[in-house]
């Protein structure tokens, strides 16, 4: 008998955006021919764009720009900072395709709980 797929034990939706905040969403070659053909742009373009390169000790690599954002300071340019959603979903990075990398989130199981105990849906915990 096949094994059952394991329950996702989180929903996007109802999250504000954490793992956009990260400062290094980083953005591989597929990922930008993915944007660019969102965008019906070159490869070369989508990267000007898009992306910027970051040096770190552990070499060079290119990630997504960010915007302001009033909740974490800074979020993915890709972020509607209304809506609390992504613009580019369906083309997205890999990176974050595979965000969290298992079927439990621990930012929702936190802003979940902090949401049940303040007794509010929308509330954010900003620290």
């Amino acid at each position: 008998m096949p094994e059952k797929p394991a329950r996702i034990r989180y929903d996007c939706s109802k999250c504000p955006g954490y793992c956009c905040s990260y400062p290094r969403i980083e953005v591989k070659e597929a990922d930008l021919r993915r944007l660019a053909r969102h965008f019906s742009l070159t490869p070369e373009e989508a990267g000007r764009r898009f992306t910027r390169w970051y040096e770190s000790d552990e070499g060079r690599e290119r990630i997504l720009r960010h915007n302001k954002d009033e909740i974490y300071g800074s979020i993915c340019r890709f972020f509607d900072r209304k809506a609390r959603r992504c613009t580019v979903y369906a083309a997205r990075p890999d990176v974050c395709r595979d965000y969290p990398n298992g079927t439990r989130c621990g930012y929702y199981d936190f802003v979940s709980f902090e949401r049940k105990h303040q007794d509010d849906p929308e509330f954010i915990p900003l620290s």
